[in-house]
């Protein structure tokens, strides 16, 4: 980039949040965690990676996951959050921008997630063609507090840094 070229740089954020359901799996970044619930959405529901859609459609304001992947769609159903993450990245990308990093932590009370973060930053990386070390992942409980404290659903929240060029 020439010395005179300024550098755009944006931030976007991203929220997400599902129930625990019975019969579900639970994935999160990607990864199947076992558990005895699983979370409930149009997708596989892995709050992470939603969180993380938003976050990188916001910086480059093309609008939110929903616009793109609207769960009015059956296609949609079920499909690996992973895949979407792909789309997302590839749309940013055509919208002129990179990714500088992501950082998302997940809210949930059980189960313990912190063996599972390694892998989890490995799957988000790969799916945005990111290194694994410009993702950050990690996890917190609510100490008992509300929806995610009683064990009724988890949430993620994200932040992505974009820069310009290709």
């Amino acid at each position: 980039m020439p010395e005179n070229t300024p550098i755009d740089f944006r931030v976007g954020i991203g929220f997400d949040s599902h129930p625990l359901a019975p019969e579900r799996r639970l994935v999160l970044g990607g990864v199947d965690v076992p558990f005895h619930l699983g979370l409930s959405g149009h997708s596989d529901g892995d709050v992470l990676v939603h969180a993380i859609m938003d976050a990188l459609l916001g910086a480059a304001a093309l609008g939110d996951k929903g616009v793109h992947f609207p769960s009015s769609d059956s296609q949609y159903k079920d499909i690996s959050s992973l895949i979407l993450l792909t789309r997302v990245a590839g749309l940013v990308q055509a919208a002129g921008w990179r990714i500088s990093n992501v950082d998302a932590t997940m809210l949930a009370q059980n189960p313990r997630l912190g063996p599972f973060l390694g892998a989890m930053r490995a799957r988000v990386g790969q799916a945005l063609s990111t290194p694994p070390e410009r993702i950050g992942i990690k996890v917190t409980t609510t100490d008992f507090l509300g929806f995610v404290g009683r064990e009724e659903g988890m949430a993620a929240c994200a932040v992505a840094s974009l820069i310009s060029g290709p």
